[in-house]
């Protein structure tokens, strides 16, 4: 059985989103990351993923995002504890609010940083860099679409 963990990868500008992990965190304790969280059960239900995306990303860091969510990548892990986690990662486009560390337990710190600096960065983990990557291809695509 698998955990479902979802992540928002959110743009504004020319920057990413990126908050380091609370210390207190099982999993990746403050290490840099896209905001986001496990999927709850709800029984019967639509578009849950996007939904919680949407949740965990404001209740986080109090921003919230448009309605249009694109899939942009899916890996799975097993955490030090022996948890299979299935963690699928969106592109999320900002749509209002100030980015704070609402969830002090959750999140450390927080930083809009561009794709290149989020690579190089000696905190951020291969797996953020590759969700970086592809999230990037995407959205640059998605902006050439729109021209």
């Amino acid at each position: 059985m698998f955990f479902v963990n979802v992540e928002g990868a959110l743009f504004r500008g020319n920057q990413w989103l990126i908050i380091e992990r609370s210390k207190k965190e099982e999993h990746a304790g403050g290490q840099l990351s896209l905001v986001g969280g496990t999927v709850e059960q709800e029984g019967h239900s639509t578009h849950i993923l996007e939904r919680t995306v949407k949740r965990e990303i404001f209740e986080e860091v109090g921003i919230l995002v448009k309605d249009h969510i694109h899939y942009v990548r899916s890996t799975s892990f097993v955490t030090d504890k022996g948890i299979h986690v299935i963690d699928i990662v969106f592109l999320c486009e900002y749509e209002s609010g100030e980015a704070f560390r609402k969830s002090p337990d959750e999140v450390d710190d927080l930083f809009w940083m561009s794709a290149d600096e989020i690579i190089s960065h000696e905190n951020a983990p291969i797996w953020l860099k590759e969700s970086i990557v592809e999230a990037e291809v995407l959205r640059r695509r998605k902006e050439l679409r729109e021209k």
